[in-house]
Order: structure tokens, then C-alpha cells, then sequence
């Protein structure tokens, strides 16, 4: 037996095998380049990353000086410039009336798990351990490292990997809180953290303003602390700069990463409020976590660079306009019948997929009609039942056309071919 290429892909068969027109070789502007010579459209802004385009000149010059500048210098027991102006920006980006302190990491996936390790921390030298429990949303998904493995509210394979969910708990939310009330009128003395996506990452849910308000009286009755993972929403993507700008009161803890540096470096940012800031500086606590790559220097100065440049094209009301234009692209593709759904906020949507007898699509459906749509020059992200379209925010009309073109001609296709 022949074995594929030496690079294993994510999230596929290990058998998968890449023909030439599936193997990017580069990127630029909206658009990807494939070593068949061939270009695609990409309406997910490289997996919500890139929401300047690739290859921005400005994050792309701020990253080359500071590896020249200073290639590498650590956050382990010592700060350094870059990180401390970088967090500086981040908390005037988000409001230092309800951020304090930043902590730095890689991934998603690897703040999701510090954030679940801070919660933890903090009620466990506050009230000596009697918090534990962490609560995330059935559907959500906060990444595949361990800790965020067990948060993550869909079936990935969790108890193959023997990921602990012990002090881990779900919800629903759809139903605009009922669930979690049940949940902590039993368990409520016992739980540490809930913690959100403002829009579900995985089918682009938006939570509704009746969940949000009575997960924020909850708190006030309860005393949890409230993470928000704003991964795949902040930086404007549903047209504020943060999704949480919206709420009445804070997150305890909000979680940054796709968009932190457009792509360029891989980083999050932990935003830490003054509840608990406050009792680990009044306790003198240690809060053990580090990672190497963590905050280096160009890290920090791809996110400033990214702030500038949010800044310079106004991202709010950008946003805001592709996002009308993007529902109007939606809409029509439903008044048409060709999707049955609409879903999510702002330049984060998903369009719902059913066979024709109205039964949901498949995952293995749904990647199939995603290879259409791609077949047809534009690619889109899979959803459970449905494609997400999560454009850059340079978007232009005709691209949103080319996009809308494609979906339908993919979607016919797909159709076809399974008939």
C-alpha cells in the first residue's frame, strides 16, 4: 500500500490524497493560488483569519522588522517591550473599563485551556476548590487540545482520546437559557465558568439578547465567571469591533485569536476583567501557564500592525456595509430555494442544506457540495448542515456576485450528481 504525501491534513481520512488543484502554493488579496495554476475566491477569509486579505503589506512589513529587530525574546518570568504595547493596544481596543490584564497565547485552542485553568485557579485559592465544574454550549467549539477538546460541544471523537469531560458540562443554546438555569439550580455552587461564542463557530448561531441577559443575571446570582470566546467574532466580524460590545455587562474573560495578526503569526490574547485580575494581584497568585511561542515579538507586532490597519479603513462601518450586502446575497439565494436557512450576524453567516426531501445534508453531503462550490471557483467554510461564508472585509460587490454565481452552480451539481 502506497502511502499519501508526508504532510498529515487536519480534519480529513488519513488516506486523503490531494490532487494538484487542491494544493495551495499562494495567496493574495482574496484570492488563493493552486499548484494546477488555477485561482479561487476564498469567502472564509482563510478560516476566519485573514480578514485584511493575504499577504497585507503593513502586517507583513511589522512582522519583518521585528524578526530582524528581535527575533525571538520570551515571556517566561520576564516581559518584554513588544508584548507590553501590544497589550496596551488590545485593552484600549477593547475598553479599559472592562479589561485589565492580557495574557498571551498560540492558539484558540491553547487559551480556551488557559482560560479554563484561570477560572479554576481562581475559585480554587478564592474558596479553596469548591468550583470546578465548567459549562460550554452543546455545538460550540473551542478547539482539540485537550481542555478545549472536552469543552468542545460536538461529538469529535472525544472518548477515543480519552479527552477527561468530568468537570465539564453542556447546554443548549437555543433555548434562550432555560437549560443553563436548570444546570445551575442544581450545580450551581460547583461551577467555575460558563463560557460563549457570541456566534457559534460551528453553524454560525448567534446567541439571542434573551440568552445573553439571562446568562448575565445568572452570573449576578450565581457568581460564575463569563468567557467569552470571541475567536471567531471579534475584530468586527459582526459589526462591532468586538461581539461583547453589545452586551450590557463584561465578560470576566474574552478570548482572541483568528484576525489577532491577519494570519500572519500564530497568536491569542486572554482579556482579563478586574474581578479576577484583581484577586490574583490582592493574593500575590502565580497563575502557571506558559507557552514558548506565546507573545514573541512578532506576534505583538503583527497585532499592532492589525489594529492600525482595523482602524484605518474604519472596520465598523466596512463591516457593517459587506454585511448588508452579504444578507442581500443570502436572501436571495433563499427566496430562490437554493438553501433553507439563514444563520449568524454581520460578515459571519450560514446557509442551511437539505436534499430534497427537506432532510438535513450529512457532513459527507455537505463536504461535497463544498467541493462544488469550489469546482466553480469560490471556496466555503462546511457548517453541520450548511456552508459558511465569512468574507475579508475588502470584499467588493463583484466578488460577492462571483460568490453567490458559484454557490448556485455548485449546489445544482452536487444535487445532480447524488440524484
Amino acid at each position: 500500500m502506497s502511502l499519501p504525501h508526508a504532510l498529515w491534513t487536519s480534519m480529513l481520512p488519513a488516506d486523503e490524497i490531494f490532487t494538484h488543484d487542491r494544493v495551495a502554493v499562494g495567496a493574495a488579496g482574496n484570492r488563493i493560488e493552486f499548484a494546477d495554476g488555477s485561482t479561487r475566491l476564498c469567502a472564509t477569509s482563510g478560516l476566519w483569519n485573514v480578514p485584511l486579505g493575504f499577504g497585507n503589506p503593513a502586517v507583513a512589513d511589522a512582522v519583518d522588522r521585528a524578526t530582524r529587530d528581535a527575533s525571538y525574546l520570551s515571556l517566561f518570568r520576564a516581559p518584554h517591550r513588544y508584548a507590553q504595547d501590544a497589550s496596551e493596544a488590545l485593552i484600549e481596543l477593547a475598553d479599559p473599563s472592562r479589561y485589565r490584564r492580557v495574557i498571551f497565547s498560540t492558539s484558540g485552542g491553547a487559551a480556551n485551556d488557559a482560560a479554563m485553568k484561570l477560572a479554576r485557579q481562581y475559585w480554587s485559592q478564592k474558596s479553596g476548590g469548591s468550583r470546578s465544574i465548567v459549562v460550554g454550549l452543546r455545538g460550540g467549539y473551542h478547539g482539540t487540545m485537550y481542555g478545549s477538546h472536552a469543552l468542545s460541544g460536538d461529538d469529535l471523537l472525544q472518548s477515543a482520546y480519552f479527552v477527561d469531560r468530568r468537570a465539564v458540562r453542556h447546554v443548549s443554546h437555543s433555548d434562550d437559557g432555560e437549560e443553563l438555569e436548570t444546570l445551575l439550580k442544581r450545580e450551581g455552587s460547583r461551577v467555575a465558568s460558563v463560557v460563549v461564542e457570541p456566534v457559534l463557530g460551528s453553524g454560525a448561531y448567534a446567541l439571542s439578547e434573551a440568552f445573553i441577559d439571562r446568562l448575565l443575571a445568572l452570573r449576578e446570582e450565581y457568581g460564575f465567571l463569563i468567557v467569552a470566546d470571541e475567536v471567531a467574532t471579534g475584530f468586527g466580524r459582526t459589526g462591532t469591533m468586538l461581539a461583547t460590545d453589545t452586551w450590557a455587562a463584561a465578560p470576566d474573560v474574552l478570548i482572541l485569536s483568528k484576525a489577532l495578526t491577519n494570519g500572519a503569526m500564530g497568536a491569542a490574547a486572554l482579556l482579563v476583567g478586574d474581578r479576577v485580575a484583581s484577586e490574583f494581584v490582592r493574593g500575590g497568585w502565580t497563575f502557571v501557564h506558559g507557552e514558548t511561542q506565546a507573545g514573541t515579538p512578532a506576534c505583538a507586532a503583527a497585532i499592532i500592525a492589525v489594529i492600525e490597519e482595523l482602524r484605518r479603513i474604519d472596520v465598523e462601518s466596512t463591516a457593517r456595509a459587506l454585511g448588508a450586502g452579504l444578507g442581500e446575497l443570502a436572501t436571495s439565494l433563499l427566496s430562490d430555494g437554493v438553501v433553507t436557512e439563514i444563520t449568524g450576524r454581520g460578515c459571519f453567516i450560514g446557509l442551511g442544506l437539505r436534499t430534497e426531501d427537506q432532510a438535513p445534508l450529512s457532513g459527507a453531503e455537505v463536504l461535497r457540495a463544498v467541493a462544488a462550490i469550489a469546482r466553480n471557483g469560490v471556496l466555503v467554510q462546511p457548517g453541520p448542515s450548511s456552508i459558511e461564508l465569512i468574507p475579508a472585509y475588502g470584499f467588493t460587490a463583484d466578488e460577492l456576485h462571483e460568490v453567490g454565481a458559484a454557490i448556485r452552480s455548485g449546489l445544482a451539481q452536487a444535487q445532480e450528481a447524488s440524484a
